[in-house]
């Protein structure tokens, strides 16, 4: 597809070099030369340097042959503008980045009445994100799909694991029948599971079970945590505002410490229920008196990733909250990754694999569309729900009669508001939606899966 990408900030960059691995016609605007050059010269994609907000930039960039225009500058009102004028002059697909907090309740308006195909707000998705493993203390990562009818979780096996060399499918058969193993992390290498893979004590696995059978999932195989009734937050971010809203909502006690007096003046308006603290969280001073060595959670999320890594070691080290860190640049993650910094949040990466679920369903396909899509473990896997439509050629096949490509896995069906965990015997029909787990890339339909 022909993609214009108006903004070439972090987001923006991010977006083209995914697009572009993916094999589309990626065209970037922007009015700073430099961040254009930038990108011509270390990706496949073209650039005008103009203002995403004029017919003359629009025009230059291809907006008539476009078939989608993505807006993510630093400014919403900018992002909305680009897109009417894509649906003035192109009637391409439009996708605009809106972070405002006041914009928040008028999304739905904002897409209807602009003709938008997407609102994105990073900041509320990753906040939604964290609430989820707040609320599930003992999962590092968390996701639902099928409507809320399965959840994907990522598990640690405690170091005395019980079921230590056990077979996938012996978990299966002697301790969780409901549960399906779809990944397993390992010395920084990934595992697609068949029934013979060998579970380990320190294994990151994620498993996909309904929400009612976590509780019993995680007591036999021995994690044990308590339920999170306070939590600390660093920097009062837009993230911070979401987040401590949606934890009102559990009753769920928050702190926020935040060094700008005013901007906690505005936080105590806006969050009466939520207790507000101006004081500078990088003197460990602050953080002890406020009670660091006795919360349940410890969030931080301040605009420097350094100071969030430094702060997210201090409450490792002095507490045993469950921890989450913000991190914009993930550079170096294999270095992150071995760090005792928790779960890792990237605002950044959310905006990019939201947008690119959309372009994928975009794409479209004879037997069936993208309704979810999900990467996990540094992005080396992704989980992808698809809805079937009646002309699949999986349709009415058994599962053991498909010819699967290698490293991939039939993670769920759910058909008629229940979710199946798939066996060999069982068939996808039309109308289900089905879960595909897998290490390759670029899956647009569910036919994809066959060899």
């Amino acid at each position: 597809m022909k993609i214009i990408i108006v903004g070439c900030g972090k987001v923006g960059y991010t977006l083209a070099q995914q697009l572009d691995e993916e094999g589309h016609d990626i065209t970037i605007v922007d009015t700073n030369g430099a961040k254009i050059e930038k990108a011509i010269s270390t990706l496949d994609v073209q650039g005008v340097e103009g203002n995403g907000t004029t017919f003359n930039a629009l025009d230059e960039a291809g907006i008539k042959m476009a078939d989608l225009l993505i807006a993510v500058t630093a400014q919403d009102e900018v992002n909305l503008l680009c897109c009417l004028m894509a649906k003035k002059t192109g009637n391409c697909n439009t996708i605009a980045r809106v972070r405002n907090p006041e914009y928040v309740n008028e999304m739905d308006y904002l897409r209807e009445g602009l003709g938008l195909s997407m609102v994105i707000n990073p900041e509320l998705t990753c906040a939604r994100g964290i609430a989820n493993l707040i609320e599930v203390p003992s999962a590092l990562d968390f996701t639902t799909f099928g409507k809320g009818r399965a959840n994907l979780i990522k598990l640690s096996l405690p170091e005395d694991f019980a079921m230590d060399n056990m077979t996938v499918i012996e978990f299966s058969k002697k301790v969780h029948g409901k549960t399906l193993i779809c990944a397993i992390e390992r010395d920084r290498e990934v595992i697609i599971p068949d029934g013979n893979t060998v579970l380990k004590a320190k294994d990151k696995m994620y498993v996909v079970l309904p929400p009612s059978e976590l509780h019993s999932l995680l007591s036999k195989i021995g994690i044990k945590a308590k339920p999170i009734k306070n939590v600390m937050v660093i920097g009062g971010s837009r993230i911070a505002y979401y987040l401590a809203k949606k934890l009102e909502e559990s009753r769920i006690r928050v702190k926020i410490i935040e060094r700008d007096f005013k901007h906690c003046e505005k936080m105590s308006e806006l969050l009466p229920h939520t207790l507000i603290i101006n004081g500078d969280a990088t003197d460990r001073q602050v953080l002890l008196e406020e009670g660091i060595d006795e919360v349940d959670a410890f969030v931080s999320l301040t605009n420097m990733d350094e100071e969030n890594l430094v702060l997210s070691l201090f409450a490792n080290k002095v507490s045993k909250a469950k921890i989450v860190t913000k991190v914009d640049k993930v550079a170096f993650e294999e270095v992150i990754g071995e760090l005792p910094v928790g779960t890792i949040a990237c605002p950044k990466n959310i905006t990019s694999k939201s947008i690119i679920q959309y372009v994928r369903g975009l794409q479209n396909s004879f037997g069936s569309n993208i309704e979810t899509l999900y990467r996990i473990i540094d992005d080396q896997v992704e989980v992808i729900e698809f809805k079937v439509n009646q002309d699949s050629k999986v349709v009415g096949v058994p599962l053991m009669d498909l010819n699967l490509k290698k490293n991939l896995l039939v993670g769920a069906i759910f058909r008629k508001g229940k979710i199946i965990t798939p066996s060999g015997k069982d068939r996808i029909e039309s109308g289900d939606r089905v879960l595909i787990i897998t290490t390759l890339k670029g899956l647009a339909n569910l036919s994809d899966i066959l060899v």
